[in-house]
């Protein structure tokens, strides 16, 4: 089980929303790489990172502090947030982030996704309320089931798929396993959990599934209800 500690960007802020509703954000850090370098020192491997505005604006938007991020950090990173084409997947890679995140986009074209996966290090990012897909930065719900799309990556070569619960995000309300476990056995994909960590039980029946290899988590940090050093040293 790997954690991902998350940070949202926000007018070059580090935030965290809840249900995804932007103005719910919370604001935690002026210094967003000055968190990182934190995680990083706690034993992250891996840091998750949203681009907020660019997942409306559909082109990143937190440049400098990405950049800042990379500069100061040397934990891998993943970045989802506005990233639609090629040139940008190119750009992000060059400024140093390990793995791109692709959302909507898998939504309006599979195949360029697929594409991409076959030459870069691509995840998935499937966000879903009550079980179809949300797009544009949540503000829109398709009418593709979650599952669907996940099935449509199988044997794809995306390195991983992240599905959050929307509803649970940010509520601190616990992980939705079966939502979670549905993607992964439709996907047959690595498959991070995301929405609504709350505690180390959270964590311990993600892992009692032997089926998810991973956890995002944002708002059960930055609130105290769990400990992040004391779950990197469990898990190392």
């Amino acid at each position: 089980m790997t954690l991902y500690p998350a940070i949202d960007l926000k007018d070059g802020k580090a935030v965290r929303l809840t249900k995804g509703l932007m103005d719910s954000a919370k604001i935690y850090s002026d210094e967003p790489w000055a968190l990182v370098k934190k995680f990083e020192d706690m034993g992250a491997e891996w840091v998750h990172l949203v681009d907020l505005n660019g997942a409306f604006a559909g082109e990143p938007k937190n440049l400098e502090q990405i950049i800042k991020i990379r500069e100061n950090c040397s934990v891998k990173l993943e970045l989802g947030g506005g990233i639609r084409d090629e040139k940008t997947i190119k750009k992000m890679l060059e400024i140093g982030i390990d793995r791109i995140i692709l959302g909507s986009i898998a939504v309006k074209n599979a195949q360029f996704v697929k594409d991409m996966a076959s030459k870069y290090p691509i995840a998935v990012g499937i966000d879903a309320i009550d079980g179809f897909v949300a797009v544009e930065g949540w503000g829109e719900v398709s009418t593709m089931r979650a599952t669907d799309l996940a099935h449509e990556f199988a044997n794809a070569g995306v390195e991983t798929i992240i599905c959050t619960d929307v509803s649970k995000d940010g509520t601190l309300s616990g992980v939705n396993v079966d939502f979670t476990l549905d993607i992964a056995r439709a996907s047959g994909v690595s498959t991070i959990a995301s929405g609504g960590v709350k505690d180390e039980d959270d964590i311990k029946a993600l892992i009692e599934t032997k089926e998810i290899d991973g956890v995002i988590i944002g708002k059960a940090y930055y609130e105290g209800t769990i400990n992040l050093s004391k779950m990197f040293k469990l898990l190392d």
